[in-house]
């Protein structure tokens, strides 16, 4: 299944809904293009990755890259509803201790609401 990718704003966070799979070539790059391009707009992003079935090499290449890139110009982008597929492959290349991982999209969003609080 081809990457589709959708996002919406909740509490000035930007949640980006992934389905699919998340492959090096054209998924990876549409995926790289479009949270690069929110980025200038919402410092704070979501990745919702609940309808991912698949990620390779590429595809945590990217996930990486979009991290670190965030992190770089003063943006932050953390991960939200993994699926069992996508939390063991996360946990066997060690990405789990790099990323920000929330169980579901709602505590990824007070997660960033808190930061601005405090």
């Amino acid at each position: 299944m081809q990457l589709r990718l959708s996002n919406r704003m909740i509490q000035g966070v930007t949640v980006v809904d992934c389905h699919g799979r998340i492959l090096f070539g054209d998924e990876a790059a549409l995926l790289r293009e479009t949270v690069k391009a929110l980025l200038p707009e919402s410092r704070m992003v979501v990745l919702n990755l609940k309808e991912v079935t698949y990620v390779d090499s590429g595809g945590l290449g990217t996930l990486v890259g979009l991290f670190t890139s965030a992190h770089n110009s003063g943006c932050e982008v953390k991960l939200a509803c993994l699926t069992p597929r996508v939390g063991q492959l996360l946990q066997m290349t060690k990405l789990l201790t790099v990323f920000d991982v929330h169980e579901n999209e709602d505590a990824a969003v007070k997660s960033f609401v808190r930061a601005m609080t405090t």
